[in-house]
């Protein structure tokens, strides 16, 4: 996210330090900074800026995805007071309501607030300098002063908002009417940049209330058709929230990212929806004129404020401190949460009335992370761990899978990690996002919409394709097991399946197994193998080439390997003595070598290259090449 560093000022009444002294506070403090990118001042401006590439992690991505946000952070971190009114913002009621407008929530749970402002008169044209030169600070185009007016609210305190020009909308007896509802399948709307989409019925619109028409994607793209333009008059501006696990599906689907999507798929509180609407209002009336008629909003659910408590002890426990009351009452001040202390001393308990906003605070640990960060986590002293007390509990299943583990690998069985997933089963795999049933569609797009309710499918796939690779490993026989979860009969159940070529795919329970039943509470006999354990080997394909010597009778085999290792270079991958015979005094050595490359495909020229010098070196100790 690009975060302006005279943007940031606005939002403080001192100097703020140097765009690198903010980057360095808040990568230590709170978010890793991408870069800082240095604007030289425009002819028509005296001030230079710097733009400071912020990486919000994802806890924070509902109220710090704007500079509001960002600028909060800083208060906390370098303690500096922030101006007067939240968010800018001196009268939040959303006051007068009208009835010149009719807004129909068919589903609070997939927006729970559904705002909206009525303004009549307004004059569409350029916006001023200074918004122009925020917007363009930051990537952003200015289009209209109507358009401009929702993106800064939007950049500035993170609520997204669209304009709808109110004339291109159908009448419905004395007022105007929008619908908040799912898409039908296939229904069409063309987006803001004439893009036309097809929508399913996973995606929310806002549609007229009186025709019925799409006019804009929920929380991501606007429509064409009540776009505003520079003859536009009356707007409806629009602020709400939106379900972000359907806005992050809607998004994926139309592969259609934005930045409202970006905002809302992080879920930011309902609460914020006010804010930006009144100050998007307050700027449009501002820069474009025009008479607030009045305001809708539809706020079925309001949300629960929320009071998380913690007391100085654990704070104390859990960081490895020992700060006083008075330094966990600062920063909580830094950190604008209000707080009461039940009693002064070292068992004090903070209850914390928590901000709407800050939704990732839910719990005292929450809370303890708070003032570990801004407190420094350089200020957490290093403290040696005591010995644990107790010899470590085994897990059962685990204990007699490393027991099955060790025996089959001992007998030279292989181990393979197979997918859960198959085309055929007794549990359907769950789309977790959408809650839709995956049977239906995963076929036709080639996935395995069940979960496996035996391993010897999976073995025998995993054994057709290791056959061919059987030289190369240099096994005379492949042989797999895999120790793994099915789904059948409606359990889960841990099975030990193997496979071999002289041998069918079996399969039984875990318990069953001969090794399997042992038990252990403790690590008093740990398994231990001392067999070969797993080896990555290359995906590039092998090149096999023969070589036969000529050697006085008494010659080691090991003598002349030794040579060929020393020169064949580390494409050398295996080799084998395969062939011996001796005549008129001498004995001859036929020698299989393997090359291979993890970088590469072989050439034949690569390899020949290889030979080469391994023969000049075996002329020159006297041996001779059949």
């Amino acid at each position: 996210m690009k975060i302006s560093r005279n943007w940031l000022q606005t939002f403080f009444e001192h100097p703020l330090p140097d765009a690198v002294t903010l980057a360095d506070a808040l990568t230590f403090h709170a978010f890793e900074i991408d870069g800082i990118e240095m604007r030289e001042a425009k002819p028509s401006s005296n001030e230079s800026d710097a733009i400071l590439d912020v990486k919000v992690t994802a806890n924070r991505g509902h109220d710090c995805l704007s500079h509001r946000g960002i600028a909060k952070e800083l208060s906390a971190i370098l303690d500096l007071p922030l101006v007067p009114y939240p968010y800018g913002i001196k009268e939040l009621a959303l006051e007068p309501k009208t009835d010149a407008l009719k807004v129909v929530v068919e589903d609070s749970r997939l927006c729970p607030r559904f705002t909206a402002a009525v303004i009549k008169g307004v004059n569409v044209g350029p916006s001023p300098e200074w918004l122009r030169t925020a917007l363009e600070s930051i990537g952003q185009k200015s289009i209209n002063n109507i358009v401009d007016a929702t993106n800064y609210a939007m950049f500035n305190i993170g609520q997204p908002l669209h304009a709808f020009d109110a004339l291109k909308l159908a009448q419905g007896g004395d007022n105007k009417r929008l619908v908040v509802r799912l898409a039908k399948e296939d229904e069409p709307l063309t987006t803001l940049d004439n893009k036309m989409y097809a929508l399913n019925k996973n995606c929310l619109v806002i549609a007229d209330g009186v025709t019925g028409e799409a006019l804009s994607i929920a929380g991501i793209k606007g429509g064409i058709s009540s776009a505003v333009g520079n003859s536009t008059k009356n707007i409806i501006l629009e602020a709400a929230n939106w379900d972000g696990v359907t806005i992050r599906r809607t998004s994926q689907t139309l592969k259609l990212r934005t930045d409202a999507s970006d905002r809302f798929q992080q879920v930011i509180s309902p609460e914020l929806t006010a804010y930006g609407l009144r100050a998007a209002t307050d700027l449009i009336v501002k820069l474009a004129g025009g008479e607030v008629v009045g305001y809708v909003d539809e706020y079925p659910n309001p949300q629960e404020k929320r009071t998380v408590s913690v007391s100085l002890a654990k704070i104390n426990t859990v960081l490895g401190t020992r700060l006083e009351e008075k330094d966990v009452a600062d920063v909580l001040k830094r950190l604008d949460l209000q707080f009461k202390c039940s009693e002064m001393s070292s068992h004090c308990i903070f209850d914390v009335d928590v901000p709407f906003e800050r939704l990732d605070i839910t719990i005292p640990e929450d809370l303890i992370e708070e003032i570990g960060r801004i407190t420094g986590y350089d200020k957490v002293p290093v403290v040696e761990l005591p010995p644990f007390p107790r010899k470590p509990e085994v897990n059962p299943n685990f204990y007699a899978a490393e027991k099955v583990r060790e025996d089959l690998i001992s007998r030279g069985y292989s181990e393979v990690f197979m997918s859960v997933f198959a085309d055929r089963g007794e549990r359907a795999v769950l789309n977790k996002v959408g809650g839709l049933h995956v049977a239906s569609y995963a076929t036709q797009a080639g996935e395995h919409p069940f979960l496996r309710s035996t391993l010897i499918d999976g073995l025998a796939e995993a054994l057709k394709k290791n056959i061919p690779n059987k030289d190369l490993l240099g096994l005379e026989e492949i042989k797999l097991f895999e120790i793994g979860t099915v789904w059948r009969e409606g359990r889960e159940e841990i099975l030990i399946g193997t496979i071999s070529e002289k041998e069918k795919a079996a399969e039984k329970p875990l318990e069953e197994y001969p090794k399997g039943g042992a038990s252990c509470i403790q690590y008093d006999d740990p398994p231990l193998s001392a067999t070969m354990r797993y080896q990555s080997f290359s995906k590039y394909p092998y090149i096999v080439r023969d070589i036969a010597i000529w050697v006085p009778n008494g010659t080691r085999p090991a003598e002349v390997l030794e040579i060929i290792k020393q020169n064949a270079t580390d494409l050398l991958l295996r080799y084998e003595l395969f062939d011996t015979f001796q005549k008129g005094g001498k004995t001859s050595l036929a020698f299989r070598l393997v090359f291979q490359s993890f970088s590469k495909t072989l050439t034949d020229e690569d390899v020949n290259q290889v030979m080469s010098k391994i023969y000049a070196v075996l002329t020159a100790q006297g041996f001779e090449i059949r």
